[in-house]
């Protein structure tokens, strides 16, 4: 199954990323030379993705500016401006402007990865396959601990051979991180509260029916929250370049 249709999460204020997002969206600080959202657009686009909504509320201006450049997709923008609706009051705001009906990728605009192997199906593709909406709430890309980068070490999930996901407690087999990309349908969202919410509730509500399950991301993943988190992803992603 292609999913052709996405949701970018990128209106945060990026406060742990100070003093560098004073002036600047964190999604458009630059790792080796490229705004990280442009990493996440990327992986959307090769995974046949063609309408993606992008939500904006801090430096919205320079967002919509820099995201008006894309043209190899549709781009759809879900206005924070007047007030920050979080994790997932934003996502609820933002499906609203995708088929309701259809699946959709969603993912966060600052995490992303490099180093898929070659000859194999992408990250994005393979979570794409693995959703099965009769079974499923929402299916997560996941990695292990030492695939990661900039990561603060904490495990979220435990992840079944079968791939269904629960939270993870110490000493429970096959701890996982969340990756920052997940696919669901986005009528999932119908209930959800007005204003402002963090999107944990819909995790918890389907770890509690059994529908919430991972697949594995293949490559090394990056997370970068601080400004000395820049130096170690750069030379993660230098590495990739020449090896390519």
């Amino acid at each position: 199954m292609i999913i052709k249709q996405a949701m970018v999460l990128a209106a945060g204020l990026g406060t742990r990323m100070r003093p560098i997002t004073e002036t600047m969206p964190k999604p458009l600080v630059r790792i080796g030379g490229k705004p990280m959202i442009d990493y996440v657009l990327d992986a959307l686009i090769a995974a046949g993705v063609r309408t993606i909504v992008v939500n904006v509320h801090h430096h919205a201006d320079q967002m919509e500016t820099h995201l008006a450049k894309e043209k190899r997709v549709e781009i759809r923008i879900s206005d924070e401006r007047d007030r920050l609706m979080d994790s997932g009051g934003g996502l609820a705001k933002g499906l609203k402007l995708l088929d309701r009906d259809q699946p959709a990728l969603v993912m966060n605009a600052d995490l992303f990865w490099v180093g898929e192997p070659d000859g194999e199906p992408d990250n994005l593709s393979k979570l794409a396959k693995q959703f099965d909406a009769s079974r499923m709430d929402m299916s997560m890309l996941c990695v292990e601990q030492d695939q990661t980068t900039g990561h603060n070490g904490k495990n979220d999930f435990s992840m079944a051979q079968d791939g269904r996901l629960t939270r993870h407690v110490p000493g429970a087999a096959n701890p996982v991180v969340y990756a920052g990309a997940l696919v669901l349908m986005p009528h999932m969202l119908d209930d959800a509260p007005e204003g402002p919410f963090n999107l944990n509730i819909y995790f918890d509500r389907a770890i509690a029916a059994g529908r919430l399950y991972g697949t594995g991301l293949k490559g090394q993943w990056l997370t970068v929250g601080t400004p000395d988190a820049i130096a170690p992803a750069e030379a993660v992603v230098a590495r990739n370049v020449r090896s390519a």
